[in-house]
């Protein structure tokens, strides 16, 4: 592990910008319809277990990394065939959502730049951040932090300016029942985006006080989630739900249509920023915990030799990992979400917990 610590409000700003990341790219919980706000609300306050469950495993074993309690809970053997299913796991997401920026970037402002040149150029800046390690990525974080929110503030006060909200687009609410909303809850949004997060249980061994990790994740995760039902309100209400569903980065869609005193418009630079910073640091957490887990699993002393060939190598995966955007997001969210999520993020940590409370009983009983 590096000899680094980060405070309880550095963490709580890597997880907002994490969960914000690319989820604000996309048409997320449409299923749901004019729903879906609800049912990303209703997402958040679910993901609060599965966060205690986190909580609860790092309390049993605070300094040390999941990669290695996990071969302490199930044996070296099993643990170590686990933990590096994880680290996999964190490298094919950091292709996903590198793949998510590289889209966006070349749809917004680079049409005629090959999708190699817009991933290569970011995956550099990102792979030296991670060689700089935990500290300088949470002390970057707190100065993007206030630059995001003041772009938010600022893009929610121009889009009400402009009068493009229609509540009218919002009802009728509940048309169908709790159901649906609640079935788009656990399928899609507990998983994505709130339990990408459990890549965190990486990074809260190097937490200054570890008392402070459960509420920590707790509000993060709730204001991330109000962030989101609030962006979703927003895109339903200008776009209605027909468009927010067909449109490939519906927030895109919605700041395109502010106008304000026709000559305040065209404010497309305000969505690239907050997307690329988002999904800046959610690639440096997602490729940090590949690293060190890589190299805490493989004993190996300098965890930063690895941030170029994994990071090379996520580059490769991230233009051949499908053919085209409309494959990629089927893939992430019809395949992946049941092969990778469900299980690695709630089922297995479940399991996990389960052993270490039975092993730690028997201990103090002993």
């Amino acid at each position: 592990m590096e000899k680094a610590k980060i405070s309880a409000s550095q963490l709580f700003i890597l997880m907002v910008l994490f969960e914000l990341g690319t989820t604000l790219l996309l048409p997320i919980a449409m299923d749901a319809k004019q729903d879906s706000w609800l049912a990303i609300l209703l997402g958040t306050v679910f993901s609060f277990v599965l966060f205690l469950v986190y909580n609860k495993l790092y309390s049993y074993y605070p300094d040390i990394l999941p990669t290695e309690y996990m071969q302490k809970i199930l044996g070296k053997a099993l643990g170590s065939v686990l933990a590096f299913l994880y680290i996999f796991y964190f490298i094919y997401n950091v292709a996903r959502v590198l793949r998510d920026i590289g889209e966006m970037l070349l749809t917004f402002a680079y049409p005629d730049t090959p999708l190699f040149i817009a991933n290569a150029l970011l995956i550099l800046v990102i792979i030296y951040t991670v060689r700089k390690g935990i500290e300088v990525i949470a002390r970057s974080g707190e100065i993007f932090f206030i630059i995001m929110y003041i772009l938010a503030i600022t893009g929610f006060i121009l889009i009400v300016c402009s009068g493009l909200i229609d509540i009218t687009n919002l009802q009728p609410v509940l048309e169908e029942g709790i159901f649906p909303p609640l079935k788009v809850v656990f399928t899609q949004i507990l998983y994505f985006p709130f339990t990408e997060a459990i890549v965190f249980t990486m990074i809260l061994p190097y937490l200054k006080n570890p008392k402070k990790a459960k509420v920590t994740m707790l509000c993060a995760s709730g204001l991330a989630g109000i962030n989101l039902t609030i962006a979703m309100l927003i895109n339903i209400s200008v776009l209605g739900v027909d468009l927010t569903e067909r449109s490939q980065f519906p927030l895109l869609s919605t700041i395109q249509s502010i106008q304000v005193a026709d000559f305040l418009e065209r404010l497309d630079v305000f969505f690239m920023i907050a997307l690329v910073t988002g999904g800046f640091f959610k690639i440096s957490v997602l490729l940090y915990a590949a690293v060190i887990g890589t190299a805490n699993l493989f004993k190996i002393k300098s965890s930063s030799r690895l941030s170029y060939p994994i990071g090379l190598m996520i580059l490769f995966m991230s233009i051949t990992i499908s053919s085209n955007f409309q494959e990629h997001l089927h893939e992430g969210l019809e395949i992946e979400m049941f092969v990778l999520y469900i299980p690695l993020s709630a089922i297995i940590p479940l399991l996990l917990l389960l052993v270490a409370f039975l092993k730690n009983r028997k201990k103090q009983r002993g």
